[in-house]
Order: C-alpha cells, then structure tokens, then sequence
C-alpha cells in the first residue's frame, strides 16, 4: 500500500486463526496466566506470514486470471463493442455477482448494450449463468469467486 500498488489490505489474518482456533485460545489463555507474550507473538508473525504468502498466490492467481480473460476479450470483437465490454468488465471484477439492470445502472449504459455485453462474456466462458429468478438472470464471474474462495 505504502507503493501504492494495493490500494486496500489484502491480509486475512481471522482466516488463519479461525483455522488455528485451538492454538489461538492455548496461546491467549498462556498470555493471560503467565504473562508469556513471547509464544503469542511468535504464533501471530506465523498467522501475518502465512497471511501474506495466501494474498500473494490470490493476487498473482486473481492477476493471471484478468490477463488471460483481457486478452479473450479483445479475439474478434469491434471496437464499438470492446468499450463496453472493458467497462463490463472492470465493474464484474468488483462485483463477480451480476444481474444485467443492475449493472447497466451502475455502469451507465443501455440495458441492451449490458445484455448483449453479458452475452458476449457468457459465450466467452468468463461470466456463467448462475440462475434465474423470473425474467432476471443472475450470472458470475465464476473462475474469479473460486479463487476468492480458495477453491483452485
């Protein structure tokens, strides 16, 4: 962040002690009998480290990701249709979870022009449709939220 190449934290650390709940309380529970602050540090620099190691492999997986799905996005596409879709795009790395109104509200464009941008991502396998509600289709950016959620 100090380099402005974050520009919000991305350490978990409550992951890792839910993870380690056990030697969590063990440790607090040492500090509270016996003063013993040393083994509390020397477990939280773990939980920081480990911490940090995962936000790198989600950044660089996160990273790889928008690379690889940028340079689908620009295969046999106008440029007319290529503003849209970067403007898409950008919002969907935000918001993997989309519903097309919705979308096109928030990122200034046509319901249509947001309808046929979707189904350019969805033939491009980047956004999948998740379910439907009536009229309204629910999609996500499905390759993004697993990596968010540990799942590759």
């Amino acid at each position: 962040m100090e380099e402005n190449l974050l520009s919000a934290p991305a350490l978990y650390i409550s992951y890792f002690l839910k993870q380690n709940r056990i030697e969590y309380y063990d440790r607090m529970t040492e500090v509270r009998r016996t003063g013993n602050y040393e083994q509390w540090i020397l477990f939280f620099l773990r939980a920081l480290a480990d911490s940090a190691e995962d936000a790198i492999r989600t950044i660089d997986r996160l990273s790889a990701l928008h690379e690889k799905n940028e340079a689908i996005l620009k295969q046999n596409v106008s440029k007319k249709q290529m503003g849209t879709l970067s403007k898409l795009y950008s919002y969907l790395e935000a918001h993997p979870i989309l519903e097309v109104k919705k979308t096109a509200e928030s990122i200034g464009i046509s319901y249509n022009a947001a309808a046929r941008a979707v189904a350019v991502l969805v033939e491009k396998d980047i956004l999948k449709q998740q379910k439907q509600v009536g009229k309204t289709r629910i999609y996500s950016y499905a390759a993004y939220l697993e990596i968010l959620r540990g799942d590759m």
